[in-house]
Order: structure tokens, then sequence, then C-alpha cells
């Protein structure tokens, strides 16, 4: 039995070497995603584009610019001389935001009275926008409480003593990195994709040569034939993943904060799900083309954006995290960055475990069952 599984992985290792599109699925691919996604795919807001109209041009209202070039997330590009140049630099998207400082501004605060200041943001962008607007506010909050405390220091000569002493503390990800959020699910995205396409391409080529019959009849058993087909495809995907986790913490500062035994085993416990998925379109296609087809719409789509990959499950309609449910990289991404990011144990993902267990046993079991009624391998 040892004997004709490394005859048919040794095949498969060579079929791989000739097969051009398999070896830019298993090799390409994923640098390519790693790169992108590290470098390209970026969420964090900085450097925004600054545009200030300061009518009154005081000390108070200089310090007020300064508030928001100090931090660190403008970038003060223009001092404008009339209003009217806001409309252009917006339009253009030269700058993505616009503030307007009236010249009453300081007269108005040592008077005590209310300040309006104009704020325009380029809101083509709505994510983008909407953290624009948060920045806006918090740097209006800090201004404002600091003019309060010192002018309540000026006229009592007592300095404001706050109730709440309020220091956030960001956990696992302090510098809110978005690589940090975005690798895990690139493995999840790339084991899952390469994985289910190398081995629904690897038997249906069976088919388009004509061998798998040869196959079907000989002394072959079907848990032979399988572990041989996918023994190649676990050990590619497993060194991809490697390079992943490389390259991120070279690259990015990435690294594996929980146990990397943890790491391991749920790695090959999804990479049994995926190899599984890709067995089962295998038994629904005839020609490689369809099998690469069917493989990239059900494992790309609903990976890349019904896992957490990129866009939050919680903000999606009832009616989609319903169906996400039935998307294996959810799983995997939720115990994959419990171990990367925050490093717990199994206790706080062991339900994901399950889930992905009672996945790869059905695809498996379904897959080989779809086999055999159609006469390529005998139970």
């Amino acid at each position: 039995m040892f004997n004709r599984i490394i005859a048919i992985t040794r095949k498969e290792f060579r079929q791989i070497g000739r097969d051009r599109r398999s070896l830019g699925i298993l090799i390409f691919i994923p640098a390519f995603m790693l790169l992108m996604f590290g470098y390209a795919v970026n969420f964090d807001v900085r450097d925004i584009s600054l545009a200030v109209y300061d009518e009154d041009e005081s000390t108070l209202s200089r310090e007020f610019i300064d508030a928001f070039v100090h931090s660190g997330y403008f970038d003060l590009r223009y001092h404008l001389d009339s209003p009217g140049e806001i409309d252009r630099l917006l339009d253009r998207g030269i700058v993505r935001i616009a503030i307007v400082i009236p010249p009453d501004f300081s007269e108005r605060i040592h008077t005590g009275r209310d300040v309006h200041v104009q704020v325009l943001i380029d809101g083509a962008n709505a994510s983008a926008a909407a953290t624009v607007v948060g920045y806006v506010s918090t740097i209006f909050q800090n201004f404002s409480m600091e003019l309060m405390a010192a002018e309540f220091l000026t006229a009592t000569g007592a300095a404001i003593v706050h109730p709440i002493d309020y220091h956030p503390r960001v956990w696992y990800n302090p510098e809110l990195r978005s690589p940090v959020f975005l690798i895990p699910g690139l493995i999840a995205f790339i084991l899952m994709v390469t994985s289910a396409v190398s081995t629904s391409l690897s038997i249906v080529r069976e088919k388009e040569l004509g061998t798998m019959e040869q196959i079907a009849v000989s002394s072959i058993h079907p848990v032979e034939l399988i572990l041989g087909k996918i023994l190649p495809f676990v050990v590619t995907s497993i060194i991809s993943t490697v390079f992943i986790l490389i390259g991120g913490y070279v690259l990015f500062g990435v690294g594996v904060a929980g146990s990397f035994l943890l790491l391991s085993i749920l790695i090959l416990l999804f990479l049994f799900v995926a190899l599984g998925w890709g067995l089962m379109i295998s038994t629904t296609s005839d020609t490689q083309q369809v099998a690469f087809m069917k493989a990239l719409t059900t494992t790309m789509l609903p990976t890349f954006i019904l896992s957490g990959f990129v866009f939050p499950i919680h903000n999606m309609p009832v009616a989609i995290q319903v169906i996400t449910y039935a998307v294996p990289a959810r799983y995997f991404l939720d115990a994959l960055r419990a171990i990367m990011v925050k490093g717990v144990g199994l206790t706080f993902f062991w339900e994901q475990i399950i889930a992905l267990s009672i996945f790869g046993f059905i695809l498996v079991i379904a897959s080989t069952i779809r086999m055999n009624r159609r006469g390529y391998v005998t139970i």
C-alpha cells in the first residue's frame, strides 16, 4: 500500500513540474498575493492631505492648525489665500480635507462665544472619510478641552481635575497596522484557492488523458489513489504557508504570538477541508477548464468576501451572515487570528476546530462516494 501511494505521489510531482498552470498557482500566486495585500491593500488612513484657509491668522488659529499637523494623521499641503481655491482642490482630489477658520476665531474664544469652523471632507471614499471624521472630531474635542483648562487656570489659578482619566490601550495590535489583520487572512485565502484548484485539476487531468479508466480497473485502492493525489499538494501548500509566515515576519513584522504546534494542526486540518473540496469539484467536472473555473468561483469569492478576510462579518446583513456559516474559511480564519495575533490556546477556538473537522469529513466522504458511483474508484 505504502509503495503504491509513493508511486502516485511521485507521478503527481512530475506532472506538476510539467504543468505551467499548476506551477503558477503554487508558486506565483502566494508571492504575488503576499506583496499585493501587504503593501497595496492598506486600511491605515494616514498622511491625509489638508488645506487651510485661515482668515483669523492669530496665534490661537495657528495653534489650532498645529493640532492637526502634530496629530500624525494630517499633512498640511496648502495655506489658501481665498476660499474659492477649496473647490478646485477637492474636485481634483488634490486634498481630502479643507478647513476654513473664521476671522473672529480667537476673539470669540476669548469672549466665551461659540466658534463655527467649517470642515470640508472628500467623501468619495466613504470608509476613509468616516475615519477622517473621527480624527477631526477627536482633535476638536482635545483642543476645546485644552482651551477650557487654560481659561479656568487663568481665572481661578487652579488647574481642572478631570473626574475620568482616559488612557486607551489597544491590545494585540497596538499600532493598528493593516498587515497584522490581513496576513492571517492571506494564508486562508491562498491555502483554500491553491489546494482546491490544484487537487481538482489533478483528478480531472486523469479523465482528459483517459488514464482514470485504467486506474479504476487496477488494484489501487481508493484511499491509496486519494492520498497519492493530495500528498504533493499538501507539501506544496505547507511550503507556501511557511513562505507567507516568513515573508510576513520579515517584510511586515507580523509574527506568531501563540503556539506553533496549534498553528500546524490548524493548518493541516484546513488543508484537509480544502483538498476535500478540490476532490468534490473534480467529481463534477469533465475538463480542466471547467474544474478551474468551478474551483476559483467556489473558493476565491467566498473566502475573500464571506470569511471575514477583508470585510467584517458583523457588518453584513443578517441573511448574508447566515450564509457565512457555510464557508470553511470563516472558522479557520477565526482560529488562525486567535493563534497568530492574540496568542490564545485551544480553549478559545475549539468550536472552530470541530466545525472544520465536520466540513472535512463530509467533503472527503461525499467526494469518495461520487467517485465510486461514476466508476473512477471501487470501494
